[in-house]
């Protein structure tokens, strides 16, 4: 697989996102199937796996440091912290110093390592200066407990206040054909910086590769089911821009899934993207989609079928977009 630089890094362009593993998705899969996702990721050149210590609460990190720990040499390893109380048991954004290094130690026991390479903060909270919540990240660069600092949805300001007291390696968010965001100031924020930008859902929280397009097949647990793209008019009206995507997919001869993730490897050679399933043969499509190259005519009828005027619907519901920091584009301004 083709590889990126990520700070002192060198990781797969297409890394693996943990998180459905354990949360957000339904009901997470079997320890069994779980084990053979993530071996099976390793075994198809993914190379940078991305957890969190609100995955499940630490179940997630445990499952990572238990399944992946004796090939820890073989990939790099990005976590989490800032939505969970010190112990990781409770959930709430809390960005103080003092919880954010607890937190880190235990994050180190779960995942089984002495050091995590890419440390994020997870949520900016806003009650504590992010300058407060990096200096602390920074006290554990310099303890040795964490290689590198990366940020989870914020904003090019506070991006550019954070590197000031610390350089930041990664900046996180979402970033798909459907969700054009880090389009407005963050990705070239990112460049100005020398950041490099990890897109988490980039198929779209599984709507472009054909998923989620029934609500009532959702389980209660599935957040997708409270996200107003996935609801009445809107999920109606997304779905007719599903259609034309799924469409430049079957001419380009692969599925709608390797089409998001070829379509973000041709944004950008600082980007690296973080799909997620809890479905072998999803993850080894996800990595096939490493090897696909887009022409320019495709890239242009991708933007023109699918983007911020095409999809309709905020992508998170108010309650939820309180809770980051990122730029919105003018359909979320109601939010």
């Amino acid at each position: 697989m083709q590889t990126r630089k990520l700070g002192p890094f060198e990781v797969s362009a297409i890394g693996f996102g943990c998180m459905s593993l354990s949360h957000a998705y339904g009901s997470p899969p079997s320890r069994d199937v779980a084990e053979q996702v993530l071996l099976g990721a390793l075994d198809a050149g993914h190379t940078f796996f991305d957890t969190a210590a609100v995955y499940g609460l630490g179940h997630n990190e445990t499952l990572v440091g238990e399944v992946l720990g004796p090939h820890r040499d073989r990939f790099v390893l990005a976590s989490k912290c800032g939505i969970t109380d010190a112990t990781g048991t409770q959930r709430g954004i809390d960005g103080r110093p003092e919880t954010l290094k607890a937190l880190c130690d235990v994050s180190l026991r779960r995942l089984g390592t002495d050091v995590i390479d890419l440390y994020y903060l997870h949520r900016w909270d806003k009650k504590v200066p992010i300058e407060d919540s990096v200096g602390a990240l920074a006290d554990l660069v310099k303890a040795g407990k964490i290689r590198t600092i990366g940020l989870s949805e914020v904003s090019a300001p506070t991006l550019r206040r954070a590197h000031a007291v610390h350089p930041i390696t990664a900046l996180q968010t979402e970033y798909s054909p459907w969700t054009r965001n880090p389009e407005i100031a963050v990705l070239e924020a990112c460049r100005e910086l020398g950041v490099t930008f990890v897109a988490f859902s980039p198929v779209g929280r599984g709507f472009l590769a054909g998923a989620a397009h029934d609500p009532s097949t959702l389980e209660d647990n599935d957040f997708r089911k409270g996200m107003p793209r996935f609801q009445g008019e809107a999920l109606a009206a997304n779905l007719k821009v599903y259609e034309a995507f799924a469409a430049i997919a079957q001419e380009t001869g692969c599925t709608p899934a390797q089409l998001c993730l070829a379509w973000l490897l041709r944004k950008g050679d600082d980007i690296v993207s973080i799909p997620g399933t809890a479905n072998p043969d999803h993850m080894r499509e996800n990595a096939a989609a490493a090897a696909i190259t887009l022409s320019d005519d495709i890239m242009a009828r991708v933007d023109a079928a699918v983007n911020e005027r095409t999809v309709v619907g905020p992508r998170y519901a108010a309650a939820m977009q309180a809770s980051v920091d990122t730029e919105r584009m003018p359909v979320e301004e109601g939010v």
